[in-house]
Order: C-alpha cells, then structure tokens, then sequence
C-alpha cells in the first residue's frame, strides 16, 4: 500500500468538480453518452443485482461519474423526481455537429442553438434519462459592458414580441 503523503488528493485525470449523474438506466445511459458525446468508458463497478454502483466516462477533457437509481438508498434520477434543476455545460468544437450528434442518439431539443448576446453559439437538449445539457461553442470575447447591451437588446425585443 502506497504511503498516504505519497497519494494525490485529487488523482491523475480528475478535476476539482466532477457531476456524479443517477439514472435510471446507467449502462444505457453510457452507451448514450458514447453515441451523442463521443464519451470513453473509464471504470464499471456492477453490484450483485446488475445495477451500475459506480460508473465513469471521460467526455473531452472531463470525467462524468454515473450510477444506477436506487430510489432505497435515496438515489433517484430526474424522471423520479420530475425533472432536474441542473444543467451540465459542453463547451465544443463545433455546437451543430454536436448538438445534431445527440439529437440523432435521442437528445431532445429544449432550447434550439442559436448566437448569443454573451457570445457563444449555445443550445439546450434533454437527454433520454432526464439531465439537460448545454452546448456552447465560444465564438467572440466580448467585455461586461458589451455582454450587458446585448442582454438588455435580447430583453427589449422579447417585449417588442410579447407585447405590454
């Protein structure tokens, strides 16, 4: 066994935020995220049932941990709890490429990709086990002033469509 001092506190590979995602379904959950991400499967720990106890992919430069729902150990996923409050952002090369690549693995649109007064081209879509991701191409580095004009330009014409 390696010496304590000897052993990293955060290991070779990791970040300091990692998502630890529940789905109902996590080996299928994988096979999505290899299909829609192009995700590499890093570590599979079955339990004695076949449920996934602890999973892990490497998307880009980032690793992303699963495990199966187990609603008797307080692990419940988004279908279980009716949606999810969180949103896990891509940053990548090309948006539409990867944007297209999930919707044809089963991602639904949420929020369609478009250019954004922040600077990015950015959309939203839900995967089939209820976690919503945001993909982002960074395309122009604007300052906090411009990126203030342009939310308050996007807020006036909302209210132009909406109407008083």
């Amino acid at each position: 066994m390696a010496n304590p001092s000897q052993v990293k506190a955060i290991p070779d590979g990791m970040h300091t935020l990692t998502p630890h995602l529940v789905c109902a379904g996590a080996a299928q959950a994988i096979e999505f995220y290899k299909q829609a991400f192009g995700a590499i499967e890093l570590a599979r720990l079955p339990g004695p049932d076949g449920k996934l106890m602890h999973a892990m992919v490497r998307i880009g430069d980032s690793s992303l941990m699963l495990v199966d729902e187990m609603p008797e150990w307080g692990s419940r996923g988004p279908h279980l709890l009716g949606g999810s409050p969180v949103t896990i952002h891509l940053y990548v090369e090309d948006a539409d490429a990867v944007f297209a690549q999930a919707q044809s693995a089963g991602a639904t649109v949420k929020l369609p990709l478009s250019d954004m007064f922040w600077g990015d081209r950015y959309g939203q879509l839900e995967d089939p086990f209820g976690h919503r991701w945001s993909i982002a191409t960074h395309q122009r580095d604007l300052s906090p002033a411009e990126i203030k004009e342009g939310m308050d330009n996007m807020s006036k014409e909302q209210k132009l469509q909406c109407g008083p």
